[in-house]
Order: structure tokens, then sequence, then C-alpha cells
């Protein structure tokens, strides 16, 4: 009996320490992402916000630290309800637009970011207009998330409304947000979405020239060949 009830503890104890390993490997990709967003002009200073995933356990980066100075001992991680339960870093204020996304879909990762062309976009429209077919990748044409004060329940139900079908949308005056099931895949929407921003604004600036936009055919024929694209597996 003996010998079992210590198998038993071993087991519990390698669980655990799985799980802390899983932890700090996603804390680490969490805060490579987080200096990539930087590093690629997606956000100055510390504008944006990543999060990520793991079980039941939301990480996410602190409010008011710049990213290069997070170190592996710096995880911050709250539950599905925003208690709590991993660092002593307080937790971006955008926190509960995060938890709303965990809450409602099945992403594993989300980038927020305040990408200049991207911002500016959300403060022209209430759609980023079809201009290119990656906006099939997303779901379909990009919404503007009605304005709200940033860290509010109000902008994050601006946000699932806007989200709705949708992986990614722009927040007025404000920014842009996109999710995934991979840091990586939530990082390239944001990316992909600030670059389709900067081409309408581009397209749009030459003096008595209008931009071709795509129909809501070419778009959905798009999404479908988009949902197939890449290596297999």
């Amino acid at each position: 009996m003996a010998e079992r009830r210590r198998d038993a503890g071993d087991e519990r104890g390698t669980g655990k320490r799985g799980a802390d390993d899983e932890i700090a490997r996603a804390w680490d990709e969490l805060v490579a992402t987080a200096r990539r967003t930087v590093a690629e002009g997606l956000v100055v200073g510390t504008s944006g916000n990543v999060s990520a995933r793991v079980g039941d356990t939301v990480l996410v980066t602190p409010t008011g630290v710049p990213y290069d100075r997070l170190a592996p001992g710096d995880v911050v991680g709250v539950d599905l309800d925003g208690r709590q339960v991993l660092g002593s870093l307080v937790p971006t204020s955008e926190l509960p637009m995060h938890l709303a996304i965990y809450r409602a879909t099945d992403a594993r990762a989300v980038v927020h970011t305040h990408a200049a062309h991207a911002t500016a976009v959300s403060t022209l429209v209430g759609e980023l207009p079809a201009i290119h077919y990656m906006a099939g990748a997303l779901g379909g044409p990009v919404r503007v998330a009605p304005y709200a004060t940033y860290g509010t329940p109000e902008l994050a139900e601006n946000m699932l409304r806007a989200l709705t079908d949708r992986t990614a949308c722009l927040l007025q005056n404000h920014g842009t947000i996109a999710y995934g099931a991979t840091l990586s895949a939530a990082y390239d929407r944001t990316a992909q979405l600030n670059w389709m921003c900067q081409v309408w604004l581009l397209s749009t600036s030459v003096p008595g020239l209008s931009p071709n936009l795509l129909t809501p055919a070419q778009l959905r024929e798009a999404g479908q060949r988009l949902s197939g694209y890449g290596q297999p597996g």
C-alpha cells in the first residue's frame, strides 16, 4: 500500500511539474510575442497587450511594464473570472477584452495593439472596405467596434459584437484586437489587418481615383480557399 501511495504522489508531482513547464513555455512565447509587437511597429511603449490561455489560466502582460523588462519570474495569470492566480504584477487594464474573447470563443491567444494605420482607419469608417482578399482569412469584412473607454465592460461588449463570425476587428479611435489558436496565428492576423489598413489608406490617397473593392462573393470565395492554405496538418 505504501508503495502505491508513493506512486500516486509521484504522479501528482509529475503532473504539477508538467503544468508548471507548460506555463513557463507559454509565458516565454507570450513575452517574445509582446516584444515583437514593439519591434515591428505595432505598439509604442506599453500601449498594447498579449495573452495566452493554458487550461483555465489566462497568462497576460502586466500593465505599465516595458516588455523588454519582463523576465520568466514575472509571469502574470488570472482565472476566467479575472481573479489573479499567478504573479504579483497587476494585469493589463484591458483584461476585460481578453477574458470576453476566451469566454465566448475557442481562442487560445489574443493580441491587442495600437497599430498606427489600423487606428487611423478606425477613426474614418465603420468597417474596413474590402480592399484585399486577406479579409476573407479573418472571416469577412473587418468591423469597427464603437468607441468606449479602455478597460471597461462596455468596450468588451462592443468588441464582441464586432467579432461575431470574425477573428479580428478594429476598435474605434483605439486600435486592433485579434485572436487565434496560437500566439503566432493571433499575431499574424494582427499584422495582416494593419497591412490591409495601410493599403486602403494608400489607395485612397491618390486624387481623383477610388480603389476597386472586392464583392462579398469574392471575399467568401477567398475565405474558403484560404481555409485550406498552408501545409497539411
